[in-house]
C-alpha cells in the first residue's frame, strides 16, 4: 500500500511526499479504520513506522477539521523533540504548541492551536485547571504507553486516561509502544484495537563478541 492511496487530505500527503510504501505496521493500522477515528494500540519495534501512524490519525482529524489533537510524550526533552519535527513538516498546515510548563496554569492561549504536545503531569494539570479547550480534543496520542507500567509516570498517566474517556465523547485514542507484556489486556482497558507487527527495517541479530569475533546465535 503506498502513501498516496490512502485517504487522507491532499495537502498532508504533499507534507508526506518523501514516503512511498507503507510500512506493514503502517498498513495494518489502516487497514484497521484508524483513519475514521478508531482507537489502536499500536505495539512493533523502534523504527518500524508507528510514529506515522499517530501523525496520520492527528492530520487528518486537524485538517478536515474534526477536532484538535493531543500528544502526550513521558520527557520534556521529547516533548521538545516531537515539537520540532512536527513544525517543520505541518507548521504550515496547522498551529502547534508545546505546552510542558507551569503546573499551576490552565494556559487557556492553547485554544488557538490545533495539536498540543506535552508531557503527562502537564495534561493532568490541565484537566484539574477545567481546561474549556479540552472539550474539542478528538484525537489523543501516547507515546511510550507501557509507561503505565512505570512507579513513577504510571499512576499519572493512567490517570489522565482515565478522565480523558470520562469527559470526551467519542475519542480516538492512539498508544504507541515496542514493548508491551500484556497487550491485550492494556488494548481492552483502552477500548481500542490491538495492532501487533514484528518487521523492523534492520534485522535484529543476537551473538557474542569475544577477541575481536562476533558469533551470532544461529536460528
Amino acid at each position: 500500500m503506498k502513501l498516496s492511496d490512502i485517504d487522507i487530505p491532499d495537502n498532508v500527503k504533499k507534507s508526506l511526499s518523501m514516503i512511498g510504501d507503507l510500512t506493514p505496521v503502517q498498513e495494518k493500522c489502516v487497514n484497521a479504520g484508524l483513519l475514521e477515528g478508531r482507537s489502536q494500540l499500536i505495539c512493533s519495534p523502534t523504527a518500524s513506522g508507528k510514529t506515522l501512524c499517530a501523525e496520520l490519525a492527528f492530520t487528518k482529524a486537524i485538517v478536515e477539521r474534526v477536532g484538535k489533537a493531543i500528544y502526550i510524550v513521558p520527557l520534556k526533552a521529547l516533548a521538545t523533540e516531537k515539537f520540532n519535527d512536527f513544525k517543520e513538516k505541518y507548521g504550515h498546515l496547522f498551529k502547534i504548541a508545546i505546552s510542558i510548563g507551569d503546573l499551576d496554569r490552565s494556559d487557556t492561549y492553547l485554544a488557538d492551536y490545533d495539536l498540543i504536545i506535552c508531557t503527562s503531569e502537564k495534561l493532568d494539570s490541565l484537566i484539574r485547571h477545567h481546561t474549556p479547550w479540552l472539550k474539542d480534543v478528538k484525537t489523543v496520542v501516547i507515546d511510550e504507553i507501557h509507561l503505565l507500567n512505570d512507579a513513577g509516570r504510571g499512576p499519572t498517566l493512567e490517570i489522565i486516561i482515565t478522565l480523558l474517556k470520562e469527559i470526551l465523547a467519542g475519542l480516538q485514542i492512539v498508544g504507541l509502544s515496542a514493548t508491551i507484556g500484556n497487550p491485550e489486556e492494556l488494548a481492552g482497558w483502552l477500548e481500542a484495537e490491538l495492532i501487533e507487527d514484528s518487521w523492523r527495517p534492520v534485522e535484529l541479530k543476537k551473538g557474542v563478541y569475544v577477541d575481536g569475533k562476533i558469533e551470532f546465535n544461529k536460528k
